[in-house]
């Protein structure tokens, strides 16, 4: 197999371009192979294969840098830099991340697992290896999802100015930019880039810039009217990048002739790559979306090997939206490109007007929402944890400064395992708990997420209900008391110990109790319900009969709900004793959520121990 000859960064170089087509094949066959047992993107990696190859093949790695946009696309690039021995451990705790990591290997160059990052990431590159007088090349690899990302123009803007190389490629496996012009298309990409072209443009324009600027300008108003002709990509060209495209995206020897020749160019050039997401495994072709992130599958046909058996949070939420827009027609829903992903799916095919996809555009979407909320709406933003962070600003002055009832549906909060820190969304709690007006719940099981999501769609100001990935806990659904502001849902009431967990450390916490209570520890346990507003009422009330409050949050410590709770005991001088079971302050790698719990010692006999420690000092 030719595969088996690559196994070292470059060791690519020396496979025969005619034998392109039977490699790609075989990388193909290795993801499909290896994703069917671990898991991971499938369908962006699939369609990226030939693109990576050539990439190899044209550029000098190490030296030559590399920036994928979000990541989950760099599978390929992994294979052919010595590490495809690993893939039986992509995305397991100690193994191989799903996404490309500095401290992996010396060929990946910067960290990413969120979108639009790549062009600014890779200006700066360009910027310092100018500096420093040097001279490898910086190519940013964007998908067309990401480049409805704000901060991919923001970079586009600033990359205009450059006199210097540097390659973005557009890899378009979606919407249709532009479309191709034939063979007038390819004669002006290699006139562009030809050697002789190149040098007499800079001399012409060398020779005339100081003593005719009108006659230079002029010269360029000429030009850029003959390629609003011909030339697809003007948007890129008016902005002065150079557009080189579009390139079948499948053909390895045509994309490392583009990108040999983009590297003659002395200025930001965009490569703008045309490619089939999913491509060679049919199923992933014929859905696309839910080969994005799979789990394990059969390879025959695409099937999960451990098919769900009970509803998943993203189940409930779906369910519940459609029934408040149902019920209220001024129920908005909007998302960040992710409808699949936060369940908003049939709620955009039953109230389309109803239904807005912002993309990859967080902040936008948050103005957006509060736009809507003052003309008369109920918007109700679906959004992963992890990206809703990159909306600080916009949550915080344009939403809670205003008051405004936006309804913040927070997905993937807590730990989520396979994707790594970049995913892990343990920040949400400690930074919207210090704006003003905020109102932040988590539901104990799927009963709970479905009646505080229709609370906070009847409130009056901003809130924000915060739910795990993965399946719906069902348990302690005898437990249905009525959602009242700022109170929390007293489950046990004993006394010595109190356990005020929230949201998902509730499933943890009833099981602390057991292990504590077959140890002689009497012990309490509460639905903290409300981060906030906190119910101070009830924490008063039970210092009186309990002397040790353990805190339980899947968030970092600092600033979370444990801290608030530790600062209002400190404040009024109640005699009791507070244990935080949160994150500590660092990063959490990618493994099993089950993993992780026990590695941070946050799962239920980990944080028995701890207690037991706690009430021996």
């Amino acid at each position: 197999m030719l595969l088996d000859q690559i196994n070292k960064t470059g060791d690519i170089k020396d496979i025969p371009k005619s034998q392109y087509p039977e490699l790609a094949q075989e990388i193909r066959d290795f993801l499909i192979k290896n994703l069917s047992v671990t898991g991971g993107h499938l369908a962006s990696n699939l369609g990226t294969v030939e693109l990576t190859m050539a990439l190899h093949v044209a550029l000098d790695l190490p030296e030559d840098k590399i920036i994928w946009d979000v990541g989950h696309q760099c599978y390929t690039h992994k294979i052919l830099t010595g590490r495809k021995y690993r893939f039986d451990t992509l995305r397991q705790y100690g193994g191989l991340s799903g996404f490309p990591k500095r401290s992996e290997s010396n060929t990946d160059c910067f960290d990413t697992g969120h979108s639009s990052t790549s062009i600014s990431a890779g200006l700066g590159m360009v910027k310092a290896r100018d500096l420093m007088g040097e001279d490898y090349t910086v190519v940013s690899v964007i998908g067309d999802g990401s480049l409805t990302g704000g901060l991919a123009y923001e970079a586009l803007n600033n990359a205009a100015k450059l006199e210097t190389n540097f390659i973005i490629i557009l890899n378009d496996n979606e919407m249709s930019i532009s479309e191709s012009v034939g063979g007038m298309r390819k004669y002006l990409n290699n006139v562009r880039t030809a050697e002789g072209y190149l040098t007499l443009k800079e001399d012409v324009y060398a020779q005339l810039k100081d003593s005719s600027p009108k006659v230079v300008s002029s010269i360029r108003k000429a030009k850029n009217s003959f390629k609003q002709l011909f030339i697809p990509g003007m948007v890129f060209e008016n902005l002065g990048i150079t557009y080189l495209g579009p390139v079948d995206g499948h053909n390895t020897t045509e994309l490392i002739r583009t990108i040999k020749e983009a590297k003659k160019v002395k200025k930001a050039v965009m490569i703008h790559v045309m490619t089939k997401k999913g491509k060679g495994y049919e199923p992933a072709e014929r859905h696309p979306a839910r080969f994005h992130g799979t789990e394990p599958f059969l390879v025959e046909n695409g099937l999960p090997s451990k098919p769900r058996t009970t509803a998943n949070y993203q189940d409930i939420f779906s369910t519940v939206m459609c029934k408040l827009g149902a019920r209220n027609k001024k129920v908005v829903a909007i998302t960040a490109a992710m409808a699949d992903g936060t369940g908003l799916k049939r709620f955009r095919n039953m109230y389309p007007d109803r239904f807005v996809d912002a993309g990859i555009a967080e902040e936008h979407a948050v103005s957006f929402a509060a736009g809507m909320a003052i003309g008369g709406y109920k918007p109700v933003f679906a959004v992963y944890s992890s990206f809703l962070q990159r909306a600080y600003d916009q949550i915080l002055e344009d939403v809670c400064l205003q008051n405004l009832p936006v309804v913040f549906a927070i997905d993937r909060a807590g730990l989520v395992g396979s994707d790594g820190e970049t995913h892990q969304g343990i920040f949400d709690l400690s930074y919207l708990s210090s704006m003003p007006n905020m109102h932040i719940m988590a539901p104990k099981n799927k009963w709970e997420l479905s009646d505080m999501l229709k609370f906070a769609v009847d409130m009056n100001g901003p809130s924000a209900v915060r739910y795990p990935r993965g399946n719906a806990y069902d348990g302690l659904k005898e437990f249905r008391a009525p959602i009242v502001m700022g109170k929390c849902e007293s489950i046990y009431e004993e006394k010595d110990v109190c356990l005020l967990a929230v949201g998902s450390m509730v499933r943890i916490a009833e099981k602390t109790r057991e292990i504590l209570k077959d140890n002689g520890i009497k012990c309490s346990l509460v639905n903290v319900r409300f981060v906030k507003p906190m119910d101070t009422e009830y924490i008063h009330m039970a210092s009186k009969t309990h002397r040790l409050f353990v805190t339980m949050e899947e968030n970092v410590a600092i600033g979370g709900y444990g801290d608030r709770v530790r600062n209002y005991i400190d404040e009024n001088r109640i005699d009791a004793t507070v244990l935080q079971i949160a994150i500590p302050d660092k990063f959490v790698t990618h493994g099993s959520v089950d993993k992780l719990l026990k590695e941070l010692r946050m799962d239920a006999d980990s944080v028995a121990e701890r207690i037991m420690e706690e009430i021996k000092k």
